[in-house]
């Protein structure tokens, strides 16, 4: 109202502005999902299962082409992105593991020929030494005469000589099984750079058929979990590659203070197979046994090889992997020795390749398992509050 005009009635408030519209909230609704459609991932794990109890040995190849895949996957991206093209850059790191391997041979085949050379050298020396001490003691103490002369061979074998044949169906049914171990081994070599071409040329197209037979709604849970798995498997690696280092230069040191003759070659040989669970240890361990026995220098030499191999032993499982790879990828260090055991026995050789990178998994199911329970009202519900 104007102070100069006190008649004039007081002016109308201006009007309000139109109330807002509410925003519609959506709410996405997800149907449920039937019980019996759950049995389709049932019938997978249950599929994995039966096929590595049934079908290890089988599987063993395929399983490694599948980590030296993961493995180079990373080098075969990089040369993509810099302009070679898929496949030429499979060839390529294909080539450079099959490189490694040859390196090994390198290594392994002159170690055993010098073996071989040394014991064609030595087994008759040992032969006769080992005759003049067991002879001896054994008429001493059981009244047995042992005459190991040219002649008493003979005579020996020929009296023997229809129980050899008796014996000679399993001998020749030993002779079938390990060339048919040798048979398989060769293959094995043979199929395990083709399994690892194949996946690393196909490596981004079989990840996106994977993820394409994943229901929508478990898409985006299903690639962070992979994205942490992926994480996890790294450290793994390099873990691996720590513990792979760290036993070269335990077996190195260890077997030259020993006196063993072949320590450097033996120590490369078992820190490059260590890899593959029981092989490096038991390649090593079958190598520094018959080194140590050509090289005969009395029981207290054998005995610390014995002791370096099985010190080398306790500190591969239970020290460095727990340490190196346990904490680097968040299992406790018994988990780890669990998880090895667990699957070795369960399903052997392959088992024991899976062990580590399974309980990777099932450490990153783990976690966000226990994110939803400690956000369910299961967790949060404060029972003095109700």
């Amino acid at each position: 109202m104007d102070p100069a005009r006190p008649d004039e009635p007081p002016a109308a408030p201006p009007p309000a502005p139109p109330a807002a519209e509410p925003t519609p909230v959506r709410v996405h609704l997800h149907r449920l999902v039937p019980p019996h459609q759950y049995l389709w991932v049932i019938g997978f794990a249950l599929v994995i299962v039966l096929a590595l109890e049934f079908l290890g040995p089988v599987l063993t190849p395929f399983l490694v082409g599948a980590v030296f895949a993961y493995i180079g996957a990373p080098i075969v991206d990089r040369l993509q992105k810099r302009g070679m093209s898929r496949t030429l850059g499979t060839l390529v790191v294909t080539l450079l593991f099959g490189l490694a391997i040859v390196a090994v041979l390198l290594v392994l085949v002159p170690l055993v020929r010098a073996e071989f050379v040394l014991a064609a050298k030595k087994l008759p020396e040992l032969f006769v030494q080992l005759a003049g001490r067991v002879a001896p003691w054994l008429y001493e103490n059981f009244g047995i005469v042992i005459a190991l002369d040219p002649g008493s061979i003979k005579e020996f074998v020929t009296e023997n000589l229809d129980e050899l044949k008796d014996y000679s169906p399993r001998i020749a049914a030993g002779l079938k099984a390990g060339g048919l171990f040798l048979l398989s081994l060769v293959v094995n070599l043979v199929l395990i750079p083709v399994v690892m071409f194949y996946l690393l040329r196909d490596w981004n197209m079989l990840w996106k058929r994977f993820f394409m037979l994943i229901p929508r709604r478990w898409r985006w849970k299903t690639r962070e979990i992979t994205v942490e798995i992926d994480k996890v498997l790294g450290e793994f690696l390099r873990g691996q590659g720590m513990v792979m280092a760290s036993l070269a230069v335990y077996y190195i040191v260890g077997l030259s203070l020993a006196g063993l003759q072949f320590a450097i070659p033996i120590g490369i040989l078992i820190g490059l197979l260590i890899f593959i669970p029981y092989v490096g240890f038991g390649t090593g361990f079958v190598l520094g046994m018959l080194a140590a026995l050509l090289q005969w220098n009395g029981l207290a030499q054998f005995l610390t090889v014995v002791a370096v191999f099985g010190i080398g032993q306790i500190l591969e499982n239970y020290v460095l992997i727990p340490w190196l790879i346990g904490d680097r990828i968040g299992l406790h260090p018994l988990a780890v020795i669990f998880a090895l055991l667990a699957f070795g026995k369960l399903f052997g050789i392959a088992g024991v390749l899976l062990a580590l990178p399974a309980s990777a998994m099932i450490l990153v199911g783990l976690r966000h398992l226990r994110r939803k329970y400690r956000a369910s009202p299961l967790y949060s519900d404060d029972p003095e509050e109700a």
